[in-house]
């Protein structure tokens, strides 16, 4: 214990470049569209998605819901997904997947589809339970919105069914290695 203060040095100092020249970026950072994606099924499923849950939540907020408060519960999901949507497909056709590898993508895409299915399903049910409890004006509105998320849940079905093959394609299993390369 009498040598410690001998082995430790408090002198703090700046690290200088080992070369006199200036640090420079790897590289630049490129944005690249992905056309085949919005060719795809996936991507028009997902551009569905966003258009009929849009619609969904809009007819919801055009209405006085607060009687109701189930109906908070149906545009939380229906605008909390249609956000998550629009970034995913944001990500997906700008190819800003393919740069975060360390996250096993078709699996993450595929369980975010079908927890999506499984809300809009719920929020759908709830939507239609409480449909005849407006006058006819809201009415119209209410069963109107019950449709399109019936509409949104069958795509984000389908979407889930899409994600399960591109899942199976990739191997069905999670990557070998979490560091980026």
């Amino acid at each position: 214990m009498a040598d410690f203060p001998s082995k430790v040095s408090t002198e703090t100092s700046v690290s200088q470049p080992h070369s006199s020249q200036p640090a420079r970026m790897a590289g630049p950072i490129t944005v690249q569209l992905d056309v085949s994606f919005i060719k795809s099924i996936p991507g028009i499923l997902m551009v569905v998605e966003m258009l009929l849950g849009l619609i969904q939540w809009a007819l919801i907020a055009s209405v006085n819901y607060g009687w109701a408060p189930a109906f908070i519960w149906v545009m939380f999901v229906a605008v909390g997904l249609w956000i998550t949507t629009t970034i995913l497909y944001v990500m997906t056709l700008f190819s800003i997947q393919q740069r975060l590898t360390g996250l096993p993508w078709p699996i993450l895409v595929m369980v975010y589809n079908g927890v999506a299915t499984v809300l809009y399903f719920i929020a759908f049910v709830v939507n239609a339970a409480f449909v005849n409890g407006f006058l006819w004006a809201a009415y119209s509105h209410m069963a109107a919105a019950a449709a399109f998320g019936a509409f949104v849940t069958l795509a984000y079905g389908a979407s889930t069914f899409f994600s399960f093959l591109s899942w199976r394609e990739d191997g069905g299993s999670p990557p070998t290695t979490t560091v980026p390369t």
